[in-house]
């Protein structure tokens, strides 16, 4: 047992070191070179039944948490343009006034517009919600965003992503290690979706909601305290505890305590899965149609940056448009019980 954690708290502290300590590769590579020789040294101590190497070792990692401790989260950095001002949400009765509100024109992931902007929304006339799946990396894991519909034809959509310092790439692994800040961010489909779909190379499902009226508002109302709580104090992003998935959860919890956890909230490329089986998806399909008809990658390419892409993307989503007299889900009945 002794031999297992001292190597898990060797691997952990040589990961810590690559992501956080701030010097040259070549210094990192000598660092984490020295731990895992001193990582060696403690197991063959073990081995032997020799402590002094173990206890060395034991000092060491005492250190790392300590230094570790240290590492805080901050606002102040040279961030990427993308996430470079913090979203602000006031709501006074259904009168709901957002600053820096995203509206970014793209042309490639270095060229853009770019545009913050101040809305005002009437919460009485929030209609809908649709969940969006942008597939990045094989079929497990996807980036989780929620858009929310107006019956005034406008669409505004929250995202949780990692604060990208400028020059900054993502890494799932740096995102266990303190890497990267959280941010919320607030934008035009036509920005936020268009983006992963017809610039990065994504590929994008979106799914309707089967959510009640009062709990859509109640739904708004949290991605605004998470805004304020964002502001108020900085947070580290997450890969597996605080990310774009689990955010939503907690949100869609605290909502409904009755959601059951599930594996598919961590292989994030699967919640539509998960949101169909616990009734979150529109009833009289079976999954596999949903999910199908759900792909709006071709329609945002052809879409491009056309005025009525929020519309455009949606033909055809159960859900989203009055189904035509006698369309069925491809002649099967819905699955769900």
């Amino acid at each position: 047992m002794l031999s297992v954690l001292t190597t898990l708290a060797g691997v952990w502290s040589g990961f810590a070191l690559w992501y956080q300590l701030q010097a040259p590769a070549q210094i990192r590579t000598v660092a984490v070179a020295v731990l895992a020789l001193a990582v060696l040294a403690a197991l063959n101590g073990l081995w032997r039944r020799r402590w002094r190497p173990l206890l060395g070792f034991a000092v060491l990692f005492a250190g790392m948490l300590g230094w570790w401790s240290t590492l805080k989260p901050s606002h102040d950095r040279i961030w990427a343009d993308e996430v470079a001002r913090l979203l602000h949400i006031d709501i006074d009765g259904n009168h709901a006034h957002l600053t820096n509100v995203r509206n970014f024109d793209w042309r490639s992931e270095t060229d853009y517009t770019v545009r913050w902007e101040d809305r005002n929304y009437d919460l009485g006339r929030l209609v809908s919600a649709d969940l969006v799946l942008s597939y990045w990396m094989g079929p497990a894991i996807a980036h989780t965003l929620v858009s929310f519909g107006f019956d005034d034809g406008r669409y505004l959509t929250f995202s949780v992503e990692i604060r990208k310092e400028k020059g900054e790439s993502f890494s799932a692994l740096g995102g266990f290690f303190r890497k990267f800040e959280a941010v919320l961010v607030a934008s035009e489909e036509r920005d936020i979706l268009r983006v992963r779909s017809n610039v990065r190379g994504e590929d994008v499902y979106l799914y309707r909601l089967q959510v009640e009226p009062a709990t859509l508002r109640k739904l708004f109302a949290g991605y605004a305290g998470e805004a304020a709580k964002l502001e108020r104090e900085p947070a580290f992003y997450n890969t597996l505890t605080s990310n774009c998935t689990t955010i939503v959860f907690d949100l869609a919890r605290a909502i409904n305590p009755q959601l059951p956890f599930d594996y598919r909230l961590l292989a994030s490329g699967y919640l539509a899965e998960y949101a169909y089986d616990v009734g979150g998806l529109t009833p009289g399909f079976d999954y596999a149609t949903l999910h199908a008809r759900s792909r709006i990658t071709e329609r945002a390419l052809a879409a491009g940056n056309d005025a009525r892409f929020s519309e455009l993307i949606r033909v055809g989503i159960p859900g989203t448009h009055p189904t035509p007299v006698g369309e069925t889900s491809a002649g099967t009945p819905s699955m769900k019980k």
